[in-house]
């Protein structure tokens, strides 16, 4: 194994994830795994690929995927070291599928889910998802993450991201303690503490993976390319509680000790 692979992060990397709540793993999966998943949700979608009248919706939101090229994307090695380095050796629960998949398609209609937001990560047993919660331990999610499975341009409708916005989050969160926030509670000032950060577009060719602290404050964007694009957006579920040494927790104590 070469020492990239051992440890894929480089210092700077995580320097930036701390910093920014995110970074950008390049080749994190193989692109013959992007190119299979893609046929298996193509069918999913019932649109065919090679005619754009059969594109009717701007979205549309497939489940969970547990076929073998999710599961290898899912588990290859160059993305689980780089966990390893984020949260922490046996510190996270291995994934056995993908999910969920919002496949965005080229449409001058309002995609209707482009709002700013955080994923919450625990409460979810209630059937309004206004009043799912996250607290400061980001109990029951250690990572976002944004799995490429078609390249994404500029105009692709890619994520977007605020650079920073996991500090604003974390501070808002602190005072809240174990029972945290509801979604609704956090989105009640539309995310306003986060709309001085710099603003950007989670681009990448097939087989990207951006990792992302689960506190980031991020947004879809309606789709003004000619591509359709296929993403994944699973949680990575902590194995234990977040550990403060690793670049997850030492993020929230930077944003908890005023660093900006």
């Amino acid at each position: 194994m070469t020492h990239h692979r051992a440890r894929p992060l480089r210092a700077a990397d995580i320097e930036q994830f701390v910093r920014d709540g995110f970074v950008r793993l390049d080749d994190a999966f193989p692109l013959r795994l992007a190119e299979a998943a893609r046929a298996i949700l193509w069918r999913e979608t019932g649109c065919d690929p090679e005619d754009p009248e059969s594109w009717t919706e701007p979205v549309i939101r497939l489940g969970m995927h547990a076929e073998q090229p999710f599961r290898e994307a899912a588990n290859a090695p160059v993305l689980t070291a780089a966990l390893d380095q984020l949260v922490g050796p046996g510190r996270w629960r291995p994934m056995k599928a993908l999910g969920t998949f919002p496949v965005r398609f080229p449409s001058p209609k309002d995609p209707g889910d482009a709002g700013w937001h955080i994923d919450v990560s625990f409460g979810t047993e209630n059937p309004d998802f206004l009043q799912w919660r996250a607290n400061i331990d980001s109990r029951g999610r250690a990572l976002l993450m944004l799995f490429l499975f078609s390249d994404v341009g500029p105009l692709d409708a890619p994520t977007r991201i605020r650079a920073g916005s996991h500090r604003d989050i974390a501070r808002r969160l602190a005072p809240a303690g174990e029972m945290g926030l509801t979604l609704g509670e956090l989105a009640a000032t539309g995310f306003e503490e986060s709309a001085h950060r710099r603003e950007v577009a989670a681009t990448g060719p097939a087989g990207t993976v951006y990792l992302c602290h689960p506190f980031l404050v991020h947004a879809a964007q309606p789709h003004r390319g000619a591509r359709v694009r296929f993403i994944a957006q699973p949680p990575l579920e902590p194995a234990t509680r977040l550990d403060p040494a690793f670049p997850v927790g030492l993020a929230i104590s930077a944003a908890l000790n005023g660093i900006d």
